[in-house]
């Protein structure tokens, strides 16, 4: 077998350990004599997987009891318009951090339910930093602050996050699971799976019990988190094999040491590669030191026409999906949780070598 080291920003890599245990497991799960993907939601071999999944998540998370763990369809993108319609209550506008392209999504997408206030945007830096909080500009009367914690496409990550007087909400799909947080500090936290979690098709929502049930009249019941906490995330047939392959990835966390064994590995990662482009007159970072993620770093050529040879000459050496988001160019290393650190030192030893030949 031979495979790839695969740089993609999502869907991404998975864990060698879990594809191996799901390809076993394919054909037969545990003696039931059919595959996850073919057995009903509703069976006993089903509802003790999703359980599990939900008391390992609760687990590496430390989810407080006053919390719902949702397992839901759609993505991060459909929480753009869930978390407006069930958060806004009788409030009229929303606070909204902006850093990036997955900001810009959900404050249009909000822009339709609601008004919204930018508190602070990284715009005028190309969304090259985060905005200190001392720079934004609050509403007292919003209904909540929303921040994405990680930009995947340029490479900004938020590393100490705001106390807040309204509810604090925050997409971490490229980041969750990668790092220990205070899940209490939240109102909501949500995020696709397709980058840290599993395979795309599942979004995790993590929500403070209390704000369920004040969803906006009129709110699709399957946009209503009430109807799906209600229901175990069972509401209508959930995406059953994706929570599966989930619910490995978070038994593989709690083989590796947990968050905080995660968070010491991506840091050793991150710091491999940013050295790689600080001590080099070749390549270059666009983001802000303090703010530069561990989870997607981008990095540009002296010269855009050397680009092409570049990703050519990675992919003939077995590294793959290094080329940049088509709206911000250059190269992007995604290194999230099932990056092994063998890949990045395989990617760095690469970039040297390019840099010797065409420097």
């Amino acid at each position: 077998m031979s495979r790839v080291f695969n740089f993609s920003a999502g869907p991404a890599a998975l864990p060698l350990e879990v594809l191996e245990q799901a390809r076993d497991e394919m054909l037969d799960y545990q003696c039931t004599g059919m595959s996850v993907m073919e057995m009903s939601h509703r069976s006993k071999a089903f509802v003790e997987i999703a359980e599990t999944a939900h008391a390992d998540l609760k687990a590496l998370l430390a989810v407080p009891d006053d919390y719902a763990i949702l397992f839901l369809q759609g993505g991060a993108t459909l929480q753009f318009s869930m978390v407006p319609l069930n958060l806004l209550g009788d409030k009229t506008s929303a606070d909204y951090l902006h850093t990036g392209s997955w900001s810009a999504k959900a404050i249009k997408e909000a822009g339709r339910f609601c008004d919204v206030n930018v508190v602070a945007s990284g715009e005028g830096s190309n969304f090259g930093h985060v905005p200190a909080a001392a720079e934004w500009r609050l509403n007292p009367d919003a209904a909540y602050l929303h921040v994405c914690s990680n930009e995947t496409i340029g490479g900004v990550q938020i590393n100490e996050f705001p106390d807040s007087d309204c509810p604090l909400v925050a997409d971490m799909s490229s980041d969750i699971l990668s790092r220990p947080i205070d899940v209490s500090r939240f109102a909501l936290i949500y995020a696709g799976a397709q980058k840290n979690i599993g395979p795309a098709g599942l979004a995790v929502v993590i929500v403070r019990k209390d704000l369920l049930g004040n969803a906006r009249k009129g709110t699709p019941g399957m946009l209503d988190y009430t109807v799906h906490a209600d229901a175990d995330s069972m509401s209508n047939t959930p995406p059953t094999y994706s929570w599966y392959l989930a619910g490995l990835v978070f038994k593989w966390l709690k083989a590796q040491g947990g968050l905080t064994a995660m968070a010491d590995v991506n840091a050793r990662k991150a710091a491999k590669l940013y050295a790689t482009v600080d001590q080099s007159n070749f390549y270059s970072s666009p983001v802000a030191i303090a703010d530069r993620s561990q989870m997607n770093v981008p990095f540009t050529l002296p010269d855009a026409d050397l680009d092409g040879e570049f990703l050519s000459g990675a992919e003939a050496v077995g590294l793959t999906n290094l080329k940049g988001h088509r709206s911000v160019g250059g190269m992007r290393a995604s290194i999230y949780n099932a990056v092994p650190e063998a890949a990045v030192d395989a990617l760095v030893d690469y970039m040297q070598s390019f840099e010797k030949t065409h420097g």
